[in-house]
């Protein structure tokens, strides 16, 4: 057990309320920072429609099994409760979030069960489809979550190929510019990329850095002879020949994501291939950008990458500058998750 000199002293202005919903979910009330949840063993208690002795045994059963360690489930928080006529302040112990679940599973109480049909519901959504939401906590930004999913889905034409999961993975990597998406029926995507930067490949290394990405494929038995196999001699050549043209004399294409994007684009549009133009597209994208020195690694997620990629295989052809906006924009964002190294069977 840990020494409580060992606990820390938090000082704050606002402690939490927890409180169970009607569809039994655990919620917080007051104002927060922190990245954890704190309650009081009454709090906990007044949760689970128990008393607070209830509440303190099963903390206390749960701490002898081990099920949670003390010196990282408990902080002393400083608080200020009126006793009578005044105002004390005090040092008193919360616990994290972590305790309170496992005391909701502990306790035997209508509230409880509430709490343990929701838990149960949640997890087993998270689970089967790889996500979940909350209404609550997405709050003010549910609304525009909403309206992105949707415009999204009006860039494809009935009967799609693009699933729902894989249009959420999109508005994921957009999640901290929503306005953005709602700049496809305006046409407000941006026009040109950022990095400007003298850059020249010759088709042969195109050619055989596919080449190798087509080997690696076969060696899975994820493609046959006719993957990258061109339908007419040179196509791949004309493509890259056009992200690399000139207009007096001036790049047609002035920044690396704009040829990236084209690059992306006329692959998948064009169908060079007799199979694998959509997968060959998205690789020759991200050889484009790894061979320009810039960082793909941190702005594109492989499943962002294939969802774009989908989305431009289903876009109508006027819908093309949209189709390039949105790479450009994808490329300006920043995602959470890095993509994993040779996730499109790449590897730097």
């Amino acid at each position: 057990m840990v020494k409580k000199k060992s606990i820390k002293n938090i000082k704050i202005n606002n402690n939490l309320v927890i409180y169970q919903a009607k569809n039994g979910a655990i919620e917080f009330r007051g104002d927060f920072d922190s990245e954890n949840i704190w309650g009081t063993q009454k709090q906990i208690a007044e949760a689970f429609g128990v008393d607070v002795r209830t509440a303190n045994e099963h903390i206390k059963n749960i701490f002898k099994t081990e099920e949670l360690k003390e010196n990282s489930t408990i902080r002393k928080f400083r608080i200020v409760q009126k006793e009578g006529v005044r105002e004390v302040t005090r040092d008193i112990e919360h616990y994290n979030l972590d305790m309170i679940i496992s005391v909701g599973y502990r306790v035997n109480s209508k509230t409880a069960t509430q709490f343990r049909i929701w838990a149960t519901k949640t997890l087993k959504q998270h689970i089967t489809k790889g996500y979940t939401l909350n209404k609550k906590v997405i709050k003010n930004n549910y609304d525009d979550f909403l309206d992105a999913v949707q415009k999204v889905q009006k860039l494809l034409p009935k009967g799609n190929i693009v699933k729902a999961q894989d249009v959420l993975e999109l508005v994921k990597t957009f999640a901290d510019t929503w306005f953005s998406l709602e700049a496809y029926d305006k046409g407000n995507f941006p026009k040109t990329g950022f990095t400007k930067k003298k850059v020249k490949f010759e088709a042969d290394e195109l050619y055989n850095a596919v080449l190798e990405f087509k080997k690696e494929l076969i060696r899975k038995k994820e493609a046959t002879e006719l993957f990258a196999q061109e339908k007419k001699h040179k196509t791949l050549e004309g493509i890259l020949g056009n992200v690399f043209q000139t207009v007096f004399g001036a790049d047609a294409y002035k920044t690396i994501e704009e040829k990236a994007a084209h690059l992306l684009y006329f692959v998948v549009k064009n169908h060079p291939f007799n199979d694998g133009n959509k997968r060959t597209g998205a690789f020759s994208f991200i050889w484009f950008l790894n061979k320009s020195g810039i960082n793909f690694q941190n702005k594109i997620s492989p499943e962002a990458l294939i969802t774009i990629t989908l989305l431009i295989a289903e876009s109508k052809p006027k819908d093309k500058d949209r189709m390039i906006g949105l790479v450009l924009l994808l490329l300006k964002n920043r995602v959470n998750s890095k993509a994993k190294k040779g996730a499109l069977g790449y590897k730097k």
